[in-house]
């Protein structure tokens, strides 16, 4: 089994910024999420972050960001979103390619092939892969081919059901364009963030796994416009050759705690 921990829209800004964009304390949002991973048993192989790393794109935030999670001792495997900047993200992590240009990668960890896509677009809300990366994307999905592969992207794939405004997902285009190219390949899931709620999506066969974040949530009851709640999060997923489960932990509001049972009475039923 592979274990691994989906985290999105981290949303950090630069510490002691006056950011009225952002509506909650997401730098401790994130220590707390790293503390529960650090602590989760059993261990985990590696965390996928879904893009939004930044609220600003700042260099002093992807810094904080570095700093923060050097206490999770595994892999940790990041796709851009909207709020990053490209250029800024590599002159603190690295990566190939020039400053500005899509930050696309694969690694396999643990038995897993992971590509990240970089739907980001400069100066949009709405994302888009290109050209360039869908013909990266044709060449990576042809190794590995006895792998399962994850992919990440911050902007999902639009769904056909329910109402999507324009800048929730990929276009139309490109939605069936990249059902067209995962076509046929072993793709256990597509991680994605943006749209601040949970969701699972089986699309063309494939599970779209989307996780709250580190930021807020939405009301998803909400009829005219868009409210903003407080609500974060982060998945929980194990991977095995037959399944796919995925655990949506909610870190905040604080619960409160109701009953408790013990381990041996919980074994105990029949």
């Amino acid at each position: 089994m592979t274990r691994f921990i989906h985290l999105t829209d981290l949303h950090l800004s630069v510490p002691g910024m006056d950011d009225p964009l952002l509506h909650a304390d997401t730098a401790a949002a994130l220590d707390r999420a790293v503390s529960k991973i650090k602590a989760l048993k059993p261990g985990v192989d590696f965390v996928a972050i879904s893009g939004d790393l930044a609220n600003h794109g700042k260099k002093a935030s992807y810094a904080h960001l570095k700093t923060a999670l050097v206490p999770l001792q595994m892999p940790i495997v990041m796709s851009l979103g909207n709020h990053d900047d490209r250029a800024n993200f590599r002159s603190v992590f690295g990566g190939s390619g020039a400053p500005d240009a899509p930050l696309f990668a694969q690694m396999v960890i643990d038995g897993v092939h992971i590509i990240t896509l970089d739907s980001s677009v400069p100066g949009r809300v709405g994302g888009a892969i290109g050209n360039a990366q869908f013909e990266a994307l044709e060449t990576a999905l042809r190794a590995h081919q006895d792998l399962p592969k994850l992919i990440l992207c911050h902007h999902p794939p639009r769904p056909q059901i329910g109402e999507t405004l324009i800048w929730e997902s990929l276009s139309e285009a490109e939605t069936a364009r990249l059902a067209a190219t995962l076509k046929g390949h072993k793709i256990a899931a597509i991680l994605c963030g943006h749209v601040h709620h949970n969701r699972v999506t089986f699309w063309n066969g494939i599970p779209v796994i989307v996780s709250n974040g580190l930021h807020a949530t939405i009301d998803l009851l909400e009829q005219d416009g868009m409210t903003i709640l407080s609500g974060t999060g982060f998945a929980i997923c194990d991977l095995t050759s037959s399944e796919l489960s995925v655990v949506f932990v909610p870190l905040s509001p604080e619960q409160e705690t109701l009953a408790r049972m013990s381990d041996e009475k919980l074994r105990g039923f029949a």
